[in-house]
């Protein structure tokens, strides 16, 4: 009988498979690998079959790919819980108390809008955190800092003074920091996207002229001159 071929044996006895067979399973293996880290086939073919193709350079850019991919993630998730807190959120009176402080006319009514607007934003769910913190004297004291400064804006356009004057842009100012102090940080640029929403949105308009006929354009070009004031020492 002739010589019998000799295979390879572990030192446990076990033997190795053929090389061939060694060969595809660790492909199989490295192809597993690769796929559970996120590389596309195309790729993987390009690893396993160009002998100039560098794992360690493919490997760097898939890892800044991930880490790229991690921080967008993290974002979203920041964004997600912002929206959850702020959903938990709203105006905290009874029945009786929100009549007491805003008559017949419902506070939360444009809520959704809101909502659909700023949801998931830092302003959006700083306004709700401070808004369920307040109570019914609170909301009286808000009120009546409205209803002062809505008497002045009455006041200084019966007068027939300029939404660009000294005086109109003290008013505009006054409602920039009444936005700050009882809802969220509203900048200049950020007074002046309302103010431009005053005008454009109907809403908003309505309520604006409500208060007095030419208002919301007033009080926009108010806004606009009052920002344009508080960045001039910037500038200079």
């Amino acid at each position: 009988m002739g010589a019998q071929p000799q295979r390879d044996t572990h030192e446990d006895g076990g033997e190795d498979p053929p090389a061939p067979e060694a060969a595809a399973r660790r492909d199989q293996q490295q192809i597993l690998f690769y796929r559970e880290i996120g590389f596309p086939l195309d790729e993987i073919a390009v690893l396993l079959d160009d002998p100039d193709a560098d794992p360690q350079e493919h490997l760097r850019r898939r890892h800044r790919l991930l880490s790229d991919r991690i921080a967008e993630l993290r974002k979203m998730a920041a964004a997600v819980e912002t929206a959850m807190e702020a959903r938990k959120m709203g105006i905290n009176l009874t029945p009786e108390e929100k009549f007491e402080v805003f008559g017949g006319k419902d506070p939360e009514e444009h809520a959704e809008e809101a909502e659909r607007r700023w949801g998931g934003t830092a302003t959006y769910a700083e306004s709700q955190r401070r808004v369920a913190r307040y109570t019914k004297d609170d909301w009286k004291r808000m009120q009546a800092e409205v209803a002062h400064w809505g008497a002045a804006c009455n006041a200084l356009m019966e007068a027939g003074e300029p939404a660009t004057g000294e005086r109109a842009m003290d008013l505009a100012e006054a409602h920039r920091l009444h936005i700050t102090k009882w809802f969220y940080e509203c900048t200049a640029e950020i007074h002046r996207g309302l103010g431009e929403m005053y005008v454009s949105d109907p809403q908003f308009r309505a309520y604006y002229e409500s208060m007095r006929p030419g208002l919301a354009e007033h009080l926009r070009d108010a806004i606009d001159a009052n920002a344009e004031r508080l960045v001039q020492p910037a500038r200079g």
